[in-house]
Parts: C-alpha cells; sequence; structure tokens
C-alpha cells in the first residue's frame, strides 16, 4: 500500500487507472483491526493500487471528499470516482471484498 505524503502525490495516483483509497489514522483501533488482512486483498487485485490517507495529516481531503469516518474507502478510475465505502463501522475482509466486487468495471 503506498503512503500519500503529498496532496499533489495523491491527486497524481488518482489519475493513473482504478486506485483505491483507504482513510486511516493510527489512533483509530477499528483501522488497525483491518490493517493485517489489507496485504491480502492487495494481492488479490493486482491491477488496483492501493493508497493510504492519514486523516490527521489530510483533514482538508477528508472534508473534501466527506468523510467523516474511519476507515472508509473511496474508489477512482482515471481520476473519476466510482464507489465509496464511507462510515465510521469497523470494516470485514468480507465487506471490503465485496465493495470492490461491486465496483463498475470502467
Amino acid at each position: 500500500m503506498r503512503i500519500i505524503n503529498t496532496i499533489d502525490e495523491l491527486n497524481s495516483w488518482k489519475a493513473k487507472g482504478k486506485v483505491i483509497t483507504l482513510f486511516t489514522a493510527d489512533w483509530c483501533p477499528d483501522c488497525r483491526v483491518i490493517e493485517p488482512v489489507m496485504p491480502e486483498i492487495e494481492n488479490s487485485y493486482p491491477d488496483i493500487t492501493f493508497i493510504m490517507i492519514d486523516r490527521d495529516r489530510f483533514i482538508e481531503v477528508c472534508q473534501e471528499y466527506e468523510v467523516f469516518g474511519i476507515p472508509s474507502f473511496i474508489a477512482f478510475n482515471d481520476g473519476k470516482e466510482i464507489g465509496r465505502f464511507v462510515s465510521k463501522d469497523r470494516k470485514t475482509k468480507e465487506e471490503i471484498t465485496e465493495f470492490i466486487e461491486g465496483l463498475p468495471n470502467q
């Protein structure tokens, strides 16, 4: 998973094919629960770039995309949002996979 350090870096990655952003924070217990399954999920979808965005470092990005709960996911294809799994609820591996499987093939 790529970790974003600047907004320009985020915008650059977002514009390149299929991207799923994971909004997270160090202090978030629900984020820590899904952390161990994310590499397995990433390996299952080699055509998708997974990007981690620290909610505390990029609060303005969270506001822009209306991400008010974490962990949350937003999917993009060539810069266009194609799906979101945004809530404050804990996510399971199955729910994350279902979200990815439900994205449109664009």
